[in-house]
């Protein structure tokens, strides 16, 4: 029996960069949030023993680099199960877009095998072995929104945000994290030293969140993932808008822009579509907008394709929407 699942992207609302820990690491914190982008994965479970990869994208790798595979080794041995793991992926994300489709991929690999086997893994197995594979997998164990903090592993679920209309433009320039990375400590880094403490925009962002939470009426009672999800005051509006206008931003933009100035081009085309707020997701290349009405963001798009820029108009997924959707 086959076993597909929709492996939906994620962006990131806000995404500050903290100092390098001693495992190589660097403290992060944002807020992911679920997309209804996908890409399709097929999980089935064949004679014979390992792990095959199957994808028509040439960009994929189909050997033990690919997130897939590492999960898939995992997760069989802690099902104690046997037989061929064999996972096709059908790719609509782009590589190497920060909207998360590597780790999205992995952890709908980690599901299906599950439903295939009919066995199951406690969801703190689930978590650590997605946070042994990549530091942004353990979100699509949640989805919807979701806090990130240390290495961005560790994740809290957050309050549902209204769904909400998005442009998500992808332009063809692949951007590596490990990179983006590197080009931080080369070049902004060694400017925070000089400046006192190098975590400030960590408990910038904490500040931040925290005004906005209070400000929306809302109460987080909540542990890693098993905890108890937050709750509403009552507070009226689109708190994803209001979060979004408290001035939080993505670290990487400050590395990324200078190399590809042509995202920050689209980013501003965004803004000038209409949209409530633009930013890089991740490392890039994707860049995404925020719009007020499913009629804007559709228009928004088609201007964009017009000018040669790859991109869709969609909107964000709450988590019960996230996993009603998940399993085709």
């Amino acid at each position: 029996m086959t076993i597909t699942i929709r492996s939906f992207a994620k962006i990131n609302l806000g995404l500050y960069i903290g100092p390098l820990r001693a495992d190589g690491f660097h403290e992060l914190r944002t807020v992911y949030q679920t997309i209804a982008l996908h890409d399709l994965v097929h999980v089935r479970i064949a004679r014979g023993e390992g792990v095959e990869i199957r994808c028509a994208d040439p960009r994929v790798p189909l050997d033990s680099t690919n997130t897939c595979y590492r999960i898939a080794e995992r997760a069989m041995a802690a099902l104690g199960a046997k037989g061929r793991a064999v996972i096709e992926i059908e790719k609509r994300l782009p590589v190497q877009g920060g909207l998360g489709g590597a780790s999205a991929n992995a952890v709908a690999t980690m599901l299906g095998l599950q439903r295939a086997l009919r066995k199951q893994l406690t969801g703190a197995e689930q978590q650590r072995i997605a946070a042994e594979v990549g530091s942004d997998l353990p979100l699509f164990l949640v989805g919807g929104t979701v806090l990130g903090v240390e290495r961005g592993e560790e994740v809290y679920p957050l309050p549902d945000f209204p769904v909400t209309p998005c442009v998500i433009a992808v332009p063809e320039i692949g951007v590596s994290t490990p990179r983006a990375f590197a080009d931080w400590d080369l070049r902004i880094a060694p400017n925070q030293l000089t400046q006192g403490d190098p975590s400030h925009r960590i408990k910038k962002f904490s500040r931040e969140l925290s005004a906005w939470l209070n400000g929306q009426g809302l109460e987080v009672k909540t542990g890693p993932v098993s905890g108890a999800p937050a709750r509403s005051r009552g507070r009226v509006g689109n708190p994803l808008l209001n979060l979004v206008q408290t001035g939080i931003a993505n670290d990487f933009e400050q590395v990324v822009f200078p190399q590809h100035p042509e995202l920050f081009e689209v980013k501003c085309a965004l803004e000038q579509l209409g949209a409530k707020y633009a930013s890089l997701s991740g490392s890039g290349s994707a860049v995404y907008g925020l719009f007020g009405s499913r009629v804007a963001a559709e228009k928004a798009a088609r201007s964009l394709k017009k000018r040669g820029i790859p991109a869709h108009a969609t909107s964000t997924l709450t988590r019960a929407q996230y996993w009603k959707k998940l399993f085709v």
